[in-house]
């Protein structure tokens, strides 16, 4: 599962898809809420500050 801004978004599906072999679910994190989780501020690739907008899991 990765949270990633939109300029990371394809190199996470590329990393999700070597790691597991299978097409990823992208979920819009502007338009999706989850009441047991709060997803991470900034993209998880390492240095961005971008927002974390979408979630590929």
């Amino acid at each position: 599962m990765f949270v990633v801004c939109k300029e990371h978004l394809e190199l996470a599906i590329d990393r999700f898809v070597d790691e597991y072999e299978e097409a990823p679910d992208l979920v819009d994190l502007l338009e999706t809420r989850f009441p047991d989780w709060t997803p991470p501020a900034c993209c998880e690739e390492q240095g961005c500050e971008q927002f974390g907008r979408f979630l590929v899991v």
